[in-house]
């Protein structure tokens, strides 16, 4: 297949180009600065926000990833320019360009958009996809993990000093990088499957409590910790001492403090990819352990 893919220079959009690659996928990739060449890749220099360059990157495709999005920006008006406006822009490039299966990553976020601007701004874009006539397939994530990751490096780095904060009690799934990077791939290739909203995860039943994952973190670091549940009032200020203290380098903003503090970022098993079609191949445990163990070889840990 001809496949055309956003945020491939990302973290997760790294490792979909690896196995799309593999798989003997030709593939065009968006980005905003030069890249090394690849074989049976093609990079397209542009961005969301530049629709020249969204039409190139779509041309002849057969299907779009649309992995591209704003996590935490400076400016709480990027949520609505990347996530919104730049799905949009790549729903419109897609429509144009007739490549009509998108494959849309979402964020369980979207669920709750009155949490926080990033989940609003996710929610208004799958209301774009929904209402678009693409062959249009959703995946909402939860945690995602795995090598080459820099949010959940802060966890690991809690770990190793033997004292993790948390959020207020509650429940959170997560999954490894490769395997999400799988279901994306057999989601672009299996036209049959369409107009559809999937909640992946490891499979684990109601998700881990924040201080089992913690315990679990902490055994791949190889280090027992003491872990500490702050309230939502305590994890906003640190939020605020975080944006003062590191600035741009700061991971916890104001708008991710709210969103930390729902208590169930769990994926509804209803939601769940059908198991005949895809299941997680990567036990979390093994995978935090070989996450880790990355970590350390590239001086991240």
């Amino acid at each position: 297949m001809k496949l055309a893919v956003t945020g491939g220079t990302g973290f997760v959009g790294s490792h979909f180009l690896e196995l799309a690659l593999a798989a003997g996928h030709d593939v065009k990739a968006l980005t905003r600065r030069p890249q090394e060449p690849r074989q049976g890749l093609r990079w397209v220099e542009g961005s969301l926000d530049k629709p020249e360059s969204l039409r190139e990157l779509v041309k002849d495709a057969d299907a779009v990833i649309h992995i591209a999005g704003v996590l935490n920006p400076r400016d709480p008006a990027d949520f609505e320019r990347g996530n919104v406006q730049g799905t949009l822009g790549m729903l419109a490039a897609a429509t144009a360009g007739g490549a009509t299966r998108f494959v849309h990553v979402s964020s369980l976020a979207a669920r709750e958009p009155k949490l926080s601007n990033y989940g609003a701004s996710k929610s208004r874009a799958e209301e774009l996809v929904q209402r678009s006539g693409l062959d249009w397939v959703m995946v909402r994530p939860p945690a995602v993990y795995g090598p080459g990751d820099r949010e959940t490096l802060e966890l690991f780095r809690m770990a190793k000093l033997g004292l993790m904060l948390l959020p207020p009690n509650g429940r959170v799934s997560v999954i490894h990088v490769d395997d999400l990077a799988r279901l994306l791939l057999r989601l672009a290739e299996a036209a049959e499957i369409a107009r559809v909203v999937f909640e992946p995860d490891d499979g684990r039943t109601g998700g881990w409590t924040h201080k089992q994952l913690a315990k679990a973190i902490g055994q791949a670091v190889g280090r027992r910790n003491l872990s500490l549940s702050m309230p939502s009032t305590m994890l906003k200020l640190s939020a605020a001492i975080d944006q003062l203290v590191r600035r741009e380098r700061a991971k916890l903003s104001p708008d991710r403090a709210a969103y930390f503090s729902h208590r169930d970022w769990a994926v509804d098993p209803a939601k769940r990819p059908p198991e005949e079609f895809w299941q997680p191949e990567i036990e979390t445990e093994f995978g935090l352990r070989t996450t880790a163990a990355w970590y350390r070889r590239k001086g991240w840990l």
